[in-house]
């Protein structure tokens, strides 16, 4: 019963359009007091919350991705996979899918991605005759990669939040992201053949390609580089994030693709996007301080392990919970508010944890997409111009296939744990 009220109240907040880090945080300072706990818990949950070295490693990828997006990156990037892929059945919409794969791999933000390549490549697409709505789902669904494909914002939140290792969730999610990818590729190539509409492109002369590809290779190099140093031990993934956004600044500059001011707008988008990410965090360590002490988690341990006896049964009701909760909530507020509630019955059932967390990215990147608070939705239809309801509709058969992502995350675990565990 404790647990209904307590999320009646938090919902009740959210209509009233509360924002949600104010909601968790203030919802979870009542619950302290009214326990008779010291409301002194509160910041000193916060305190120990933001000392996170580890956290860091947010603004810095953030900081990383706005500058090579001011610096027009985005461009080099889709211009270079387009010269050799543009050509096959759906090139432009395949072109689309790698290139926010690649961008994926330098900034670790589905926002980011979905603006960055948003921006080139939607007039392309809808000039080439491609359906608007498919554009604008391929697009959204594309940018959900970048909280997948490592380097992930909200796998670095996951593993500060369950104290496992980052390496070893980012190492978990290239499995999954690069099936994602072929998925999206694989449906983009199928619905060209059945719909067509668009005007066929001729393959790109090889001086071309060669052109395109030595103007993107700088960023390509960049994502190589922040990867191998988390991978190979070099350097703690927040050191790689300080190497990466200096790498970026070099790049972008190297190549006079940055002035002041986009230097300057680069710096306060990320500032307000990381003060927002840690108000979020802050509020959730205190709401999660509080429905500890009120030994909520333990009890919906307990319920689970006494109705729920089988993986299957349990990962469906994970599925639906987060589903419903991605109306509402965004992604990180997701994994900071369900992690430690869901996390000890999961391994109550013989998850592991770098699986769970995996699968609980899957499952946020479908809260990105899913109206009505799925940022990518937004990015989408400010970066177009376009109506948030065509971009819903959009992203309806992309939301399937990855749905569908997750089931075979389930049915084949070793997608996520071969390479961490077994390589």
């Amino acid at each position: 019963m404790t647990v209904v009220l307590i999320l009646v109240a938090l919902f009740a907040l959210l209509l009233i359009r509360v924002p949600v880090a104010f909601a968790l945080g203030g919802l979870g300072l009542a619950l302290l007091m009214l326990g008779g706990f010291s409301p002194l818990m509160a910041p000193q949950a916060i305190l120990s919350t933001l000392d996170g070295f580890i956290l860091l490693a947010v603004p810095l990828f953030l900081l990383m991705s706005n500058i090579l997006l001011k610096g027009g990156v985005g461009r080099d990037l889709f211009a270079a996979v387009h010269a050799w892929v543009g050509h096959w059945p759906g090139g432009l919409a395949v072109a689309t899918i790698i290139s926010c794969g690649i961008f994926a791999a330098i900034s670790g933000s589905s926002v980011a991605t979905a603006a960055t390549i948003g921006t080139v490549a939607i007039p392309e697409m809808i000039g080439r005759g491609y359906q608007r709505r498919f554009v604008y789902g391929l697009l959204a669904a594309g940018g959900t990669l970048g909280i997948l494909i490592p380097p992930s914002i909200p796998m670095i939140v996951y593993a500060f939040v369950t104290e496992q290792s980052v390496l070893d969730l980012f190492l978990a999610g290239i499995g999954p992201g690069i099936l994602l990818v072929v998925l999206f590729i694989a449906f983009s190539m199928i619905y060209a053949r059945w719909f067509g509409g668009f005007t066929p492109e001729p393959a790109a002369e090889w001086p071309e390609r060669l052109r395109a590809t030595l103007r993107a290779l700088p960023a390509v190099l960049l994502a190589a580089y922040v990867i191998g140093v988390i991978y190979t031990g070099a350097a703690t993934p927040t050191e790689a994030a300080a190497l990466g956004l200096a790498g970026a600044l070099v790049i972008t500059l190297a190549m006079r693709r940055l002035s002041w001011t986009g230097f300057r707008e680069a710096i306060f988008e990320s500032m307000a996007t990381t003060v927002a990410i840690l108000l979020i965090v802050a509020g959730a360590k205190v709401f999660g301080k509080a429905i500890t002490l009120y030994r909520i988690p333990q009890e919906i341990s307990v319920f689970i392990g006494q109705n729920i006896d089988t993986q299957l049964a349990f990962i469906l009701v994970v599925s639906v919970v987060l589903l419903i909760m991605g109306l509402v909530f965004e992604a990180l507020s997701m994994v900071l508010i369900m992690t430690p509630v869901l996390l000890p019955a999961a391994m109550l059932l013989g998850f592991d944890p770098i699986w769970f967390g995996v699968f609980m990215v899957v499952m946020v990147e479908c809260a990105l997409i899913t109206p009505p608070v799925g940022l990518n939705l937004y990015v989408i239809q400010s970066v177009a111009k376009a109506s948030l309801t065509d971009v819903s509709r959009g992203v309806l058969p992309f939301l399937l296939i990855m749905l569908l992502s997750a089931a075979i995350l389930y049915v084949w675990t070793d997608l996520a744990l071969y390479i961490p565990f077994k390589l």
